[in-house]
């Protein structure tokens, strides 16, 4: 393997991951957090935060074994809780905020902008514009960068992913410390991944291992000191689930059976669509470089022999046969398409900066950019037409610097003189970024929140009960109309939200906290007759209002009453 030409372009890479970091901080508190995964995944790590130090290799969900995922990142999660605890004084076991869960999974997602600029560098050597290019892509893909503000695994195993595919990279023949080292990198990330999404981990180190071998550049001895290291990293991943099923038998199957391969043969929980799903979204959200895309496959299938076409080829191959063949498809399982995405449209933006892409790319890609900008500048002043939908008032701001950029950056970029290009490429993403940081400074970026309309004033009220004081948070809660096993629900009443019983067996207690949803009423007295009727044997007085119809109840029984 011939020697890197220079040195990464570090400070580059180091600026782009700071401008990651500000999207990523950006609005984290502002959300509650989301069914099904967030909240999941933060009472997962809130249990384990709260077992003594020989438990906490098993995970639990709501005092129960949890057998979805390995608990990689909820480690990480679960000592961050620790820590902000350990500041709360005389509340420690209080029940953390919304970014305190999300900060480690924020930090983790946010490493693969560096990392993927980094393994453009060793495919492209001595090339930093493609380096750069790449991770500017990867910071301003919104997919990627929403993924980030959420508490889910997904962003977190992207990172592991390109520092598997980093380590590879790094073995240098003829080096066997080199290959040795960049081998135990490998089998480190695969680890995490083994941690994160378990049946993931050995079919993408296989596959990179197999472009690793195509690629041509190592000889027999250096693969011996390669795969010596990949064995050392893959222990520790390999032992914890080992001793997983030791301590929990055939139920450690679960994240590899109906968690994880049963998602290739079958549908779960009704999301059967097939591969509509990621192509959707990735027509959706790989704007505004879904255009460099086509350019960038050409240009890789002309240099499929050379380390940087091979790889990106390969790499666009293997997440595609990874994702595409799913029978069950959720949002972001097309996460796993947006690195050799980006791998493979780094160099064609670096062309442009530079000012020697191909004629049809200069000619083509400025007009479509500065076409899109001007649409979205039209969209944004059609917000201030009388009677215009609400929607359309709520997001049209947010699309004002994206199409001011846009507008701007194809407009310099139709001509090819390099500074001129620079300055394209920098006014367009920097209207991109400001967008995207007005979007995760506004609630909008978190649009599945909870899914049912109901949640919303339910966790309101729970949160309310918190601020309440000792003497309500010792009272038991119940939910009276719905079921309190929503994850966000265990996690917003810490688990201590019940559901009310018809039958009244066994018997209540005598003071208790009743969530309900009254009759639409105005008047307050209407509405505690609507729940003295509903539930006669109770005297409830309303403690907290809530929205849309749903209030905070404090009941006593009835004397006489069983």
């Amino acid at each position: 393997m011939p020697p890197v030409c220079g040195r990464p372009p570090w400070w580059g890479l180091g600026l782009l991951w700071a401008a990651a970091l500000a999207l990523a901080f950006t609005g984290l508190r502002h959300a509650p957090l989301r069914d099904w995964d967030e909240a999941i995944v933060a009472r997962v790590a809130l249990e384990l935060s709260r077992h003594p130090w020989a438990e906490r290799l098993l995970p639990t969900y709501a005092g129960q074994p949890y057998l979805n995922k390995p608990p990689g990142l909820h480690w990480l999660i679960a000592a961050l809780i620790q820590l902000w605890q350990s500041h709360q004084g005389e509340a420690p076991l209080a029940l953390p905020p919304a970014w305190v869960v999300r900060l480690a999974p924020a930090l983790a997602s946010t490493l693969l902008i560096p990392l993927l600029g980094l393994v453009q560098w060793q495919l492209r050597p001595g090339r930093a514009g493609a380096a750069l290019a790449t991770s500017l892509i990867t910071v301003t893909l919104l997919p990627l960068a929403r993924h980030a503000h959420l508490a889910m695994l997904d962003g977190t195993q992207l990172s592991a992913l390109a520092l598997l595919w980093l380590g590879l990279l790094l073995a240098g023949e003829d080096r066997p410390k080199r290959c040795l080292l960049g081998g135990l990198l490998a089998g480190c990330a695969t680890t995490a991944v083994l941690l994160l999404k378990a049946p993931l981990a050995l079919p993408a180190l296989v596959g990179a291992l197999l472009l690793r071998r195509l690629d041509g550049r190592l000889g027999s001895g250096a693969w011996g000191w390669l795969l010596a290291g990949c064995a050392l990293g893959l222990f520790p991943g390999l032992a914890w689930h080992l001793w997983h099923g030791q301590q929990r038998g055939d139920a450690a199957l679960v994240m590899w059976g109906a968690q994880g391969f049963a998602r290739v043969a079958g549908s779960v929980e009704g999301h059967g669509v097939g591969p509509l799903t990621p192509l959707i979204q990735v027509l959706i959200g790989g704007w505004p470089w879904l255009p460099l895309w086509p350019f960038g496959i050409v240009l890789a299938w002309r240099q499929r022999r050379l380390p940087w076409g091979l790889w990106s080829l390969g790499l666009t191959v293997l997440m595609s046969a990874l994702v595409l063949p799913l029978r069950t498809q959720l949002p972001w399982y097309s996460l796993l398409l947006w690195p050799p995405f980006a791998l493979v449209c780094g160099p064609v933006l670096a062309s442009l900066a530079e000012g020697t892409a191909e004629p049809s790319a200069r000619r083509w890609i400025p007009r479509l950019w500065l076409v899109l900008g001007v649409l979205l500048l039209i969209t944004a002043t059609a917000s201030f037409i009388p009677g215009r939908p609400k929607i359309l008032a709520t997001v049209a701001p947010l699309a004002v610097p994206a199409g001011l950029g846009l507008g701007a950056g194809g407009w310099f970029l139709r001509r090819a003189r390099r500074g001129r290009s620079i300055l394209a490429v920098a006014l367009l993403t920097l209207g991109w970024c400001l967008s995207l940081g007005l979007l995760f400074a506004s609630p909008l970026w978190n649009w599945e929140l909870n899914q049912t309309k109901w949640v919303r004033p339910v966790i309101a009220l729970l949160a309310a009960d918190r601020r309440g004081g000792e003497r309500d948070g010792a009272l038991p809660q119940f939910l009276d109309g719905e079921d309190p096993s929503r994850p966000s629900l265990i996690w917003y009443s810490d688990n201590r939200l019940l559901s009310l019983p018809e039958d009244r067996t066994p018997p209540l207690p005598r003071e208790l906290l009743v969530i309900s949803r009254a009759p639409a009423s105005a008047a307050r007295v209407r509405e505690e007759q609507a729940m003295a009727a509903k539930h006669p044997d109770l005297h409830c007085r309303i403690d907290q209002a809530g929205a849309d119809g749903w209030n905070r109840w404090l009941c006593h029984r009835r004397k006489g009453t069983p």
